[in-house]
Protein backbone atom coordinates (compact mmCIF):
# COMPACT_ATOMS: atom_id res chain seq x y z
CA UNK A 1 0.00 0.00 0.00
CA UNK A 2 1.62 3.52 -0.65
CA UNK A 3 1.83 5.56 2.26
CA UNK A 4 1.33 9.60 2.34
CA UNK A 5 4.08 10.66 4.67
CA UNK A 6 4.06 13.39 7.29
CA UNK A 7 7.61 15.00 7.55
CA UNK A 8 7.92 16.88 10.76
CA UNK A 9 10.82 19.25 11.49
CA UNK A 10 11.18 20.88 14.93
CA UNK A 11 12.78 20.66 18.26
CA UNK A 12 13.12 18.61 21.19
CA UNK A 13 8.96 18.95 22.09
CA UNK A 14 8.69 16.94 18.84
CA UNK A 15 11.64 14.83 18.55
CA UNK A 16 12.19 11.17 18.85
CA UNK A 17 13.34 9.56 22.20
CA UNK A 18 15.04 6.73 22.89
CA UNK A 19 16.18 4.81 26.54
CA UNK A 20 18.52 7.47 26.81
CA UNK A 21 16.21 10.25 27.70
CA UNK A 22 13.64 7.84 29.03
CA UNK A 23 10.52 9.15 30.05
CA UNK A 24 10.92 11.89 27.77
CA UNK A 25 8.53 11.54 24.52
CA UNK A 26 7.91 13.85 21.84
CA UNK A 27 4.92 14.77 20.06
CA UNK A 28 5.76 13.63 16.86
CA UNK A 29 6.88 10.29 18.30
CA UNK A 30 2.86 9.44 19.54
CA UNK A 31 1.03 11.65 16.87
CA UNK A 32 0.38 8.37 14.30
CA UNK A 33 -2.05 7.29 17.42
CA UNK A 34 -4.17 9.51 15.76
CA UNK A 35 -4.01 8.44 12.45
CA UNK A 36 -5.08 6.25 9.84
CA UNK A 37 -3.93 3.29 7.96
CA UNK A 38 -1.94 4.79 4.89
CA UNK A 39 -0.09 7.46 6.50
CA UNK A 40 3.34 7.80 8.48
CA UNK A 41 5.43 9.99 10.27
CA UNK A 42 8.69 10.90 9.51
CA UNK A 43 10.08 12.69 11.91
CA UNK A 44 13.11 14.70 11.09
CA UNK A 45 12.93 17.41 15.05
CA UNK A 46 15.89 17.11 16.85
CA UNK A 47 16.49 18.53 20.31
CA UNK A 48 17.70 22.47 20.85
CA UNK A 49 17.02 23.47 17.00
CA UNK A 50 15.58 26.63 15.90
CA UNK A 51 14.37 27.30 12.46
CA UNK A 52 17.86 28.95 12.05
CA UNK A 53 20.20 26.09 13.16
CA UNK A 54 18.02 23.46 11.70
CA UNK A 55 18.83 24.87 8.48
CA UNK A 56 22.41 25.98 9.47
CA UNK A 57 23.15 22.38 9.59
CA UNK A 58 21.88 21.03 6.42
CA UNK A 59 18.84 18.83 7.78
CA UNK A 60 15.70 20.78 5.71
CA UNK A 61 17.68 18.96 3.00
CA UNK A 62 16.80 15.78 3.08
CA UNK A 63 13.08 16.79 3.53
CA UNK A 64 13.17 18.49 0.56
CA UNK A 65 14.72 15.63 -1.16
CA UNK A 66 12.35 12.88 -0.25
CA UNK A 67 8.73 14.78 0.48
CA UNK A 68 6.94 13.85 -2.43
CA UNK A 69 3.23 15.29 -4.23
CA UNK A 70 0.21 14.26 -1.72
CA UNK A 71 2.68 14.08 1.29
CA UNK A 72 2.71 16.92 4.41
CA UNK A 73 4.87 18.97 6.03
CA UNK A 74 4.64 20.02 9.18
CA UNK A 75 6.75 22.89 10.67
CA UNK A 76 7.11 23.82 14.27
CA UNK A 77 9.62 26.05 15.77
CA UNK A 78 9.75 28.91 18.67
CA UNK A 79 11.47 27.12 21.57
CA UNK A 80 15.04 28.00 20.41
CA UNK A 81 14.26 30.59 18.13
CA UNK A 82 14.00 33.13 21.03
CA UNK A 83 17.51 32.33 22.78
CA UNK A 84 18.90 35.71 22.51
CA UNK A 85 22.02 34.58 24.22
CA UNK A 86 22.88 31.89 21.25
CA UNK A 87 23.33 33.96 18.53
CA UNK A 88 23.07 29.90 16.33
CA UNK A 89 19.89 29.95 17.00
CA UNK A 90 17.99 33.34 17.93
CA UNK A 91 16.03 34.80 15.15
CA UNK A 92 13.97 38.04 15.28
CA UNK A 93 10.59 37.05 15.36
CA UNK A 94 8.99 39.28 12.51
CA UNK A 95 11.94 39.40 10.19
CA UNK A 96 14.40 36.16 10.37
CA UNK A 97 12.15 33.86 11.80
CA UNK A 98 9.21 33.96 9.54
CA UNK A 99 12.06 34.28 7.02
CA UNK A 100 13.06 30.99 7.82
CA UNK A 101 9.56 29.85 7.88
CA UNK A 102 8.88 30.45 4.55
CA UNK A 103 11.63 28.38 3.47
CA UNK A 104 10.88 25.05 4.73
CA UNK A 105 6.91 26.29 3.50
CA UNK A 106 8.26 26.19 -0.01
CA UNK A 107 10.64 23.17 0.58
CA UNK A 108 6.82 21.52 0.64
CA UNK A 109 4.98 23.96 -2.07
CA UNK A 110 7.89 23.04 -4.44
CA UNK A 111 6.95 19.48 -4.74
CA UNK A 112 3.23 20.11 -4.07
CA UNK A 113 3.21 18.77 -0.88
CA UNK A 114 1.09 20.53 2.03
CA UNK A 115 2.85 22.55 4.65
CA UNK A 116 1.16 23.25 7.94
CA UNK A 117 2.78 25.72 10.95
CA UNK A 118 2.15 25.09 14.34
CA UNK A 119 2.37 27.17 16.85
CA UNK A 120 5.03 26.49 19.53
CA UNK A 121 3.62 24.54 22.61
CA UNK A 122 3.90 26.49 25.68
CA UNK A 123 5.98 25.69 28.69
CA UNK A 124 4.59 25.12 31.90
CA UNK A 125 4.80 28.59 33.26
CA UNK A 126 2.59 28.77 36.55
CA UNK A 127 3.37 31.52 38.54
CA UNK A 128 4.07 31.31 42.78
CA UNK A 129 0.35 31.99 43.28
CA UNK A 130 -0.76 28.88 40.14
CA UNK A 131 -1.64 31.46 37.76
CA UNK A 132 -0.27 30.71 33.95
CA UNK A 133 2.12 33.77 32.87
CA UNK A 134 2.51 35.08 29.79
CA UNK A 135 4.99 32.77 29.02
CA UNK A 136 8.08 33.41 26.25
CA UNK A 137 6.89 32.53 22.94
CA UNK A 138 4.36 34.99 22.24
CA UNK A 139 5.68 37.04 19.40
CA UNK A 140 6.90 34.35 17.70
CA UNK A 141 2.97 32.83 17.56
CA UNK A 142 2.06 36.09 16.48
CA UNK A 143 4.82 36.26 13.81
CA UNK A 144 3.52 32.86 12.79
CA UNK A 145 0.22 33.37 12.72
CA UNK A 146 0.92 36.52 10.67
CA UNK A 147 2.76 34.78 7.92
CA UNK A 148 0.10 31.92 8.17
CA UNK A 149 -2.16 34.63 6.59
CA UNK A 150 0.23 36.61 4.45
CA UNK A 151 0.75 32.98 2.30
CA UNK A 152 -2.37 31.19 2.90
CA UNK A 153 -0.94 28.43 4.68
CA UNK A 154 -2.66 26.31 7.38
CA UNK A 155 -2.33 26.88 10.58
CA UNK A 156 -2.39 25.00 13.87
CA UNK A 157 -3.24 27.13 16.97
CA UNK A 158 -1.03 24.59 19.58
CA UNK A 159 0.10 27.54 21.78
CA UNK A 160 -3.42 28.73 22.55
CA UNK A 161 -4.77 24.65 23.09
CA UNK A 162 -1.78 24.09 25.29
CA UNK A 163 -2.25 26.97 27.65
CA UNK A 164 -6.06 26.20 27.76
CA UNK A 165 -5.25 22.73 28.38
CA UNK A 166 -3.00 24.09 31.41
CA UNK A 167 -5.03 26.58 32.53
CA UNK A 168 -8.21 24.01 32.88
CA UNK A 169 -5.78 21.28 34.64
CA UNK A 170 -3.89 23.86 36.89
CA UNK A 171 -0.65 23.87 38.52
CA UNK A 172 -0.44 21.08 40.30
CA UNK A 173 -2.51 18.26 37.65
CA UNK A 174 -0.46 19.57 34.56
CA UNK A 175 2.73 18.27 36.28
CA UNK A 176 2.28 15.23 35.09
CA UNK A 177 2.38 16.14 31.85
CA UNK A 178 6.27 17.60 31.70
CA UNK A 179 9.21 16.26 33.07
CA UNK A 180 8.54 16.53 36.48
CA UNK A 181 10.21 13.49 38.16
CA UNK A 182 10.61 12.46 41.67
CA UNK A 183 13.99 11.21 42.92
CA UNK A 184 14.86 7.73 42.65
CA UNK A 185 12.49 6.53 40.11
CA UNK A 186 14.13 6.69 37.04
CA UNK A 187 18.13 5.69 36.64
CA UNK A 188 18.84 8.85 34.12
CA UNK A 189 17.52 11.19 36.99
CA UNK A 190 18.11 9.76 39.94
CA UNK A 191 18.08 13.44 41.67
CA UNK A 192 15.11 14.01 40.19
CA UNK A 193 13.29 16.94 37.79
CA UNK A 194 11.68 20.01 37.66
CA UNK A 195 11.34 20.50 33.48
CA UNK A 196 8.47 22.66 32.21
CA UNK A 197 9.23 22.40 28.68
CA UNK A 198 9.76 18.66 27.75
CA UNK A 199 7.06 16.45 28.04
CA UNK A 200 6.39 13.06 29.26
CA UNK A 201 4.22 10.61 27.81
CA UNK A 202 0.75 11.41 28.39
CA UNK A 203 1.77 15.38 27.51
CA UNK A 204 2.78 13.94 24.38
CA UNK A 205 0.02 12.28 23.78
CA UNK A 206 -2.11 15.04 24.52
CA UNK A 207 -0.69 17.36 22.60
CA UNK A 208 -0.56 15.54 19.76
CA UNK A 209 -4.27 15.58 20.00
CA UNK A 210 -4.42 18.36 19.84
CA UNK A 211 -2.76 18.97 16.51
CA UNK A 212 -5.55 16.51 15.51
CA UNK A 213 -8.20 18.08 16.75
CA UNK A 214 -6.25 21.64 14.76
CA UNK A 215 -6.32 19.39 11.71
CA UNK A 216 -9.93 18.55 11.98
CA UNK A 217 -10.94 22.16 12.22
CA UNK A 218 -8.99 22.96 9.14
CA UNK A 219 -10.93 20.22 7.60
CA UNK A 220 -10.61 18.67 4.05
CA UNK A 221 -7.83 16.68 3.05
CA UNK A 222 -5.88 17.99 6.70
CA UNK A 223 -8.91 16.08 8.73
CA UNK A 224 -9.19 12.73 6.50
CA UNK A 225 -5.76 11.52 8.02
CA UNK A 226 -6.97 11.20 11.28
CA UNK A 227 -9.09 8.28 13.14
CA UNK A 228 -12.64 8.59 13.29
CA UNK A 229 -12.37 7.11 16.66
CA UNK A 230 -9.49 9.33 17.87
CA UNK A 231 -11.98 12.48 16.87
CA UNK A 232 -14.60 11.42 19.36
CA UNK A 233 -12.37 11.22 22.14
CA UNK A 234 -11.07 15.18 21.60
CA UNK A 235 -14.12 16.61 20.09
Amino acid sequence: MSMTKIYWAGDSTVQNNNILTYPCTGIGQVFSLYLKDGYQVENHAVNGRSTKSFLDESRLAPISERIKEGDFFFIQFGHNDEKAEDPSRYTEPFTTYIENLEKYVNAARNKNAYPVLITPLERRCFDQNGTLGAGAHTDYVCAMKHLAVQIEVPLVDLWQMSRDAMEKAGSERSKKWYMHLPAGIYTNYPTGLEDNSHLRYDGAVLYAGCIAKGLHAIGGIYSEMLLASSLKELL
